[in-house]
């Protein structure tokens, strides 16, 4: 989830994510360097490869500070010693050390220049150690503007969050905050809390240490597989939780729902959906990709967070999105909105990641696409694409869904209905349920546990559909435009031709003729397709995402 615009527009609200102003001028203005060293992979990025974090942060409720040291564990590509250690004001680094030496470090903005004693050549496993603490920035809009939320709950207990995604987990801890590099081999996360409250953080919990000297508790959560920055969370609060298993693809998954405990009966029941998601995820996308973390459903107070294993929930146990339907169709109430939405980004977003934020669509775009196949799954073809199709009055079509590289800056929030409805475009193309079904589990075995771009999520839906569709991507992520199809009936001829398209675009669809379904491939040429009777009616199949209009 992420921020750009807050326009309250009937379409924003039911729009899942919502854009701040502030971040919708620097998308449009010049870049600046401080976009281009959190956006790019700088030659302080490039020469080390990320492999674990060891992350210890222990937070300070009562004056709302936190105080963190990460052990960064890393392989060296080439030969370096200087490094980019990226963490926000107005946090501080207060130490830095390499073994047993002290490093000089400066800093640029959110940027940390480390160098270190002495070069390293290629192919040597090393590690540094940061410190820092500080008051973090605070969200002023969970989950869509970045920050900590230092809140009570319901009945006066501390109730802690922390959300990140786009503007950077380095916003609370430090770490090498760019999407194209994940650590390899895991993380810990060591959160301390004051002893009465609970820390939940991502993977297994492994141990939790009791400091009596400040009346503390340090809780140590362990991640085994590599995780995005932005996934990373510490939820704090006087949780309780309970645990049952599901036997999925790769044998019995292990769930875990942690709440608070006046939400405890409420949740018991509205959290049946988990194992409804997981069945029909894993029919569509393949093995639940966590196995060895688990999963686990977390309550927040805010709507909801993709966070890896640490999916968090706050729709008020109740089906839609807090009390919405964005479909505008009610078949949106006969699930639960963030539970779907957000374990869907297990698959995409945690399990295939993008390199760069400008193509954000690989996370949202499947996501918001995943929403109509559990629909599919649970209620029928119909209702799935009465779903998707529905939501489309949500499209705004403002700007185009691929966003600036090398600069941090997203798409346009079109990212989510527009590129699910592509996507059902392009299955609508393929027109074979079994082999678009079987490109959505190989997306997930090609590119199990990677960070991906566009183009090669591009190329392999093409190469595995047997069609180039590159012409259909460049149309819907790279324009604002919807194809338009004008058509004209004289008798038994049918005038067909593209308008508002990318030169080259010849996208087959689908029509009923006279009752009768019939395949057309128009191009930005006018054709004439002579048929065998009188032509009385024309209807474009409604799961392509175009318009039409008859031919002057």
């Amino acid at each position: 989830m992420k921020s750009f615009r807050l326009i309250f527009t009937l379409a924003l609200i039911f729009c899942f994510k919502v854009y701040l102003t502030t971040e919708t001028i620097a998308q449009t203005g010049p870049i600046t360097r401080a976009e281009t060293l959190r956006g790019s992979i700088t030659p302080e990025r490039e020469w080390w490869d990320l492999q674990h974090y060891d992350l210890s942060v222990q937070f300070f409720p009562e004056n709302r500070t936190i105080k963190g040291s990460n052990v960064i564990s890393f392989k060296t590509v080439k030969a370096g010693n200087k490094m980019q250690i990226d963490l926000q004001t107005p946090l501080n680094m207060t130490k830095i050390t390499h073994g047993s030496a002290e490093l000089k470090f400066e800093r640029e903005g959110n940027v940390y220049w480390v160098y270190l004693d002495k070069e390293l050549p290629k192919g040597v496993d090393d590690s540094i150690t940061v410190y820092w603490e500080g008051r973090p920035q605070v969200s002023q809009n969970p989950p869509w503007s970045g920050g900590i939320t230092w809140g009570r709950d319901d009945l006066g207990e501390h109730f802690i969050t922390t959300t990140c995604q786009g503007i950077g987990a380095s916003i609370w801890w430090a770490n090498k905050d760019h999407g194209a590099d994940e650590p390899d081999k895991g993380m810990n996360i060591n959160i301390t809390v004051p002893e009465n409250l609970v820390a939940v953080s991502n993977g297994r919990l492994k141990k939790v240490d009791a400091n009596i000297a400040d009346k503390t508790k340090t809780y140590h959560w362990q991640v085994t597989n590599p995780i995005n920055n932005y996934g990373v969370n510490a939820n704090i609060g006087n949780y309780v939780h309970w645990e049952e298993k599901f036997k999925g693809l790769g044998g019995d998954l292990d769930l875990q729902y942690w709440t608070l405990p006046h939400q405890k009966e409420a949740a018991m029941k509205q959290f049946k959906e988990v194992p409804r998601m997981l069945e029909a995820f894993e029919h569509w996308f393949g093995k639940y990709p966590w196995y060895e973390d688990g999963y686990k459903l977390v309550t927040v107070s805010y709507a909801g967070m993709e966070h890896q294993s640490s999916v968090t929930y706050g729709n008020w146990f109740r089906n839609g999105y807090r009390g919405r339907d964005v479909s505008f169709t009610g078949i949106g109430y006969k699930f639960d909105f963030i539970i779907v939405h957000e374990s869907g980004h297990e698959w995409f977003g945690n399990n295939i990641s993008m390199k760069d934020a400008a193509d954000m669509w690989i996370h949202e775009g499947f996501t918001n696409y995943s929403e109509n196949l559990f629909v599919e799954y649970w209620f029928g073809k119909k209702d799935g694409e009465d779903y998707v199709i529905g939501s489309r009055k949500n499209i705004r079509n403002d700007s185009t869904i691929i966003g600036t590289y090398n600069s941090n800056r997203e798409g346009s929030g079109d990212m989510y209905y527009k590129s699910g409805n592509m996507l059902h475009t392009i299955r609508s193309i393929i027109n074979n349920d079994e082999k678009w079904r079987a490109i959505l589990q190989g997306l997930n075995k090609e590119f199990w546990h990677q960070t991906v771009t566009t183009q090669q999520v591009e190329n392999y839906i093409s190469q595995q559909a047997g069609i180039d569709l590159s012409k259909v991507f460049d149309q819907y992520l790279r324009t604002t435009k919807i194809p338009l199809l004008q058509y004209k009936i004289d008798g038994d001829k049918l005038t067909v031709k593209y308008d508002r398209v990318v030169p080259g675009f010849a996208m087959p669809i689908r029509a009923t003729l006279n009752g009768k379904e019939v395949i057309i491939k128009p191009t930005e040429t006018v054709q004439t397709i002579m048929y065998p009777e009188e032509l009385k009616t024309f209807v474009v199949n409604r799961n392509f995402y175009i318009e039409t209009e008859l031919m002057k």
